[in-house]
């Protein structure tokens, strides 16, 4: 029932970035085609003025050829035979050397003259000449004084269909005139037919080129776009997906925080309901204890009930001292001297003289504002965790202290075993512990003192061998100290 809340939580922190996503990608989808069709219609809109640019280019050759044929052949040969005659050698020769100087350099490929009967009379393809009723259509139109030009294609359906066809070829009819008048009202007599055909496959082959040029530009710029959008939306993502494992995090937390909370108020209250018959346990068997030791000095039951009492005793001020909220009466104090104290304290007893202390002091360690109890109490703790993880004959444990702008650190290293890595994620879990005898509350005391400091304090293994734990607390104010 919890998890469902929660799956849910993160599918509402991440659904307004799918849409985005959909969004962009689908954003760049109608762009890359508006972009690719828009490509098309200027390539089309390229080749309709080429194709008009080429219908005018072959009216200008058209008039300039009409004008050179009438000029230097029609005219001579009238002049001087009567009459055109193209059947004989002299006359054919004469035009095809009007037409191929006049058409030279201009990439035309195919002339056909067409006399008024629509038979060929002259064709740079000699083939051709005398071929009846091959000018169509056109050939009437050009009859009629009109001039019109088609364009001819040729290539596979897959050429023509992307419109880049392997020949693409012009073809512009217009009537031949003769250029002098034999009276001013009457109009330019037509005396036959010009076929011209030009080659422009070239032309149609860059404006194919520009086309491509132009939708592989535009993808690229497109594609390139979108893996941009595509970074960010994936780094967008990767961030929801983080914020909702760290509220996810941050609720299972408060909902530890709870039932923590539940159980420390629990374990409050039932710890002070056994206190006080506890007491009277424990005074009985004190009583009882002297007693026996004159009725049967070798009785040892009193004695080991005191003794559990006093254990349990232990453990009911550990809950109480892990229950209740720890506010600190903060003042300025010295870290080395309330360690000092705890190691003067630690030496005094047998059980710990064998244990060597190194200290690592720098002489000038600022003041902190802390609770001189509360501060003694957690570093007792950590005195005491670390002795009994170490050998009592060689064991030595190393205390540095230092500080930086605003901080002061506290490092305290034994030569203990260390903790398994995978316990070491589990050292702050309440009621978590590898003693036989221990309550699995000593370390969360130790944290709790040190977060009343507004303070931190990390556990890690040292090296080569042991535990370090790292303490750093908040320096006093520098006008705290003056006062």
């Amino acid at each position: 029932m919890k998890k469902k809340p929660q799956k849910e939580s993160g599918n509402s922190g991440t659904r307004p970035f799918v849409l985005v996503k959909a969004f962009t990608v689908s954003s760049l989808i109608v762009m890359l085609t508006a972009t690719i069709v828009i490509a098309a219609l200027n390539a089309h809109w390229v080749r309709k003025i080429l194709l008009e640019k080429s219908k005018e280019y072959n009216r200008l050759l058209v008039e300039n050829l009409n004008h050179q044929i009438f000029l230097r052949f029609v005219w001579p040969v009238v002049f001087k035979h009567g009459e055109i005659k193209l059947r004989e050698p002299g006359q054919y020769k004469l035009l095809d050397t009007v037409i191929k100087s006049t058409l030279h350099s201009f990439h035309v490929e195919m002339v056909n003259i067409y006399a008024t009967d629509n038979v060929i009379a002259y064709s740079l393809d000699k083939t051709r000449i005398g071929k009846k009723d091959a000018g169509g259509v056109h050939y009437q139109k050009a009859m009629k004084k009109e001039i019109s030009s088609t364009l001819v294609q040729q290539g596979n359906w897959i050429e023509l269909t992307f419109w880049f066809p392997k020949e693409t070829k012009i073809i512009t009819f217009a009537p031949l005139m003769q250029e002098v008048q034999l009276t001013p009202e009457k109009d330019r007599m037509v005396i036959g037919a010009i076929e011209i055909i030009r080659d422009v496959t070239e032309d149609y082959q860059q404006v194919f080129k520009l086309q491509g040029l132009i939708v592989v530009s535009c993808a690229s710029i497109m594609g390139i776009l979108f893996l941009i959008l595509r970074f960010v939306v994936k780094h967008g993502e990767n961030i929801i997906e983080r914020r909702a494992e760290e509220r996810l995090k941050l609720e299972e937390k408060l909902r530890q925080a709870e039932h923590l909370s539940a159980i420390g108020e629990m374990t409050a209250g039932v710890s002070h309901e056994i206190r006080n018959p506890l007491g009277i346990i424990k005074s009985s068997a004190q009583l009882m204890e002297k007693k026996m030791a004159k009725l049967d000095p070798s009785s040892s039951i009193p004695g080991i009930i005191v003794e559990e009492s006093t254990r349990l005793d232990r453990i009911i001020t550990d809950f109480l001292d892990f229950a209740k909220p720890k506010v600190a009466d903060l003042r300025p104090c010295n870290m080395e001297d309330i360690i000092e104290k705890n190691i003067a304290f630690l030496s005094s007893s047998d059980a710990h003289k064998q244990i060597k202390i190194i200290r690592e002091y720098p002489g000038d360690l600022p003041n902190i504002l802390g609770d001189p109890a509360m501060l003694y109490q957690a570093f007792l703790n950590i005195f005491l965790n670390a002795f009994q993880a170490m050998d009592r004959e060689d064991g030595r444990m190393t205390i540095a202290t230092w500080h930086e702008p605003g901080f002061v650190h506290a490092a305290f290293s034994d030569t203990g075993p260390g903790i398994d890595e995978d316990l070491l994620k589990k050292i702050w879990t309440p009621f978590f512990t590898t003693k036989e005898m221990g309550t699995g509350l000593g370390l969360g005391i130790i944290k709790n003192i040190i977060q009343a400091h507004q303070g931190e304090i990390t556990i890690t293994n040292a090296q080569p061998c042991g535990t370090r734990v790292e303490i750093c607390l908040p320096a006093a104010p520098q006008n705290i100290e003056e006062e």
